[in-house]
C-alpha cells in the first residue's frame, strides 16, 4: 500500500529548443502549403496573415517564454496545483484529465480559477533537467488530487 506524498513539488522550465524547432518546421510546412495552393490570392493572403499572427502569439508565450503572460512554473502543495507567470505570479488551476505525461513531453491542460475555458502548456524534455521532468511526470500520473478543482 502506498502512502500519499505530502512533500510540495515545484518546477520552473526554460524555453525549449526542441519545441521551437518543431513549431518552426510545422509553420514552414503550413506556409509552403498556402503559397503553393491553387486557392484565390485573397484567401492565400488571409491564411498567411493568420499564420503570422498565430506565430507572433505562440512563439512569445509558448516556445520562447518571453511574454509576461507565459506560464513558466508549476507547483503542487496542500493548496493544490498552481501555475506561475511573471505577470500574475502563482495562480491556482484545475488540471484536466486530457493532460498527458510522456517521456519526451508533458502537456498540461488546465483551467485557471474563475475562468470558463481551458488552457494548455507544453513542457518538452529539454525545458527541465532530466530528473525534474521525470518527477513531474510521476507526480502528474500518480497524484491523488490531480483533477481537484482550484481553490
Amino acid at each position: 500500500m502506498s502512502s500519499p506524498s505530502r512533500q510540495p513539488f515545484e518546477c520552473h522550465w526554460r524555453p525549449s529548443g526542441l519545441l521551437l524547432a518543431l513549431y518552426l518546421a510545422v509553420q514552414g510546412l503550413a506556409l509552403a502549403a498556402i503559397v503553393l495552393s491553387p486557392a484565390p490570392l485573397w484567401l492565400r493572403l488571409a491564411c498567411l496573415l493568420f499564420c503570422l499572427v498565430h506565430a507572433s502569439r505562440v512563439l512569445a508565450r509558448g516556445a520562447l517564454l518571453s511574454h509576461p503572460d507565459a506560464w513558466r512554473g508549476l507547483r503542487h502543495d496542500e493548496r493544490g496545483w498552481q501555475l506561475w507567470s511573471e505577470k500574475h505570479g502563482w495562480q491556482p488551476v484545475q488540471l484536466l484529465p486530457e493532460s498527458l505525461a510522456l517521456p519526451f513531453v508533458v502537456i498540461l491542460r488546465f483551467r485557471p480559477a474563475g475562468r470558463r475555458f481551458a488552457c494548455g502548456v507544453c513542457i518538452a524534455r529539454d525545458a527541465l533537467p532530466h530528473d525534474q521532468h521525470r518527477r513531474l511526470r510521476v507526480r502528474l500520473k500518480f497524484s491523488r488530487s490531480r483533477w481537484a478543482a482550484a481553490e
